[in-house]
């Protein structure tokens, strides 16, 4: 994604998470990052699933794994690398728990609660992407 479509993107984005009383949705910059590095960590969890279960739709994942990089890139400070990786790591060890709970679990009940919350929190974060 080219610098000049981030930069609107995010623009979007920023004006997007403003209340009609002005207030805010999103209260710092640094809630923004965490967001979109939980999200781009949740999208590397589903693609790398997607590679052994569903390879055609690792394409699109990746391809909006790639638009949250952008972001992350956009608004995050040099020195907030570190933070922005555990949150990110943290996010695709727990996305990929709920994968795998959907998939290898015995209780059809449990299996198909962990499908939802895996679909609707990878959703969440696909939402944010401009197509």
């Amino acid at each position: 994604m080219g610098a000049m479509k981030t930069l609107t993107l995010y623009a979007a984005l920023c004006t997007a998470s403003v209340t009609a009383h002005g207030a805010p949705l999103m209260a710092s910059n640094n809630n923004q990052l965490q967001h979109f590095a939980t999200c781009a960590g949740r999208l590397s969890a589903q693609m790398e699933f997607q590679w052994m279960f569903d390879g055609p739709a690792s394409e699109q994942t990746a391809l909006q794994r790639a638009a949250m990089i952008d972001l992350i890139d956009a608004v995050m400070d040099p020195n907030d690398g570190r933070t922005v990786l555990h949150w990110r790591i943290s996010a695709k060890l727990a996305q990929s728990a709920l994968l795998t709970r959907a998939t290898f679990n015995n209780d059809a009940t449990d299996a198909a609660w962990a499908a939802r919350t895996a679909a609707r929190l990878t959703n969440e974060c696909t939402a944010l992407i401009l197509s």
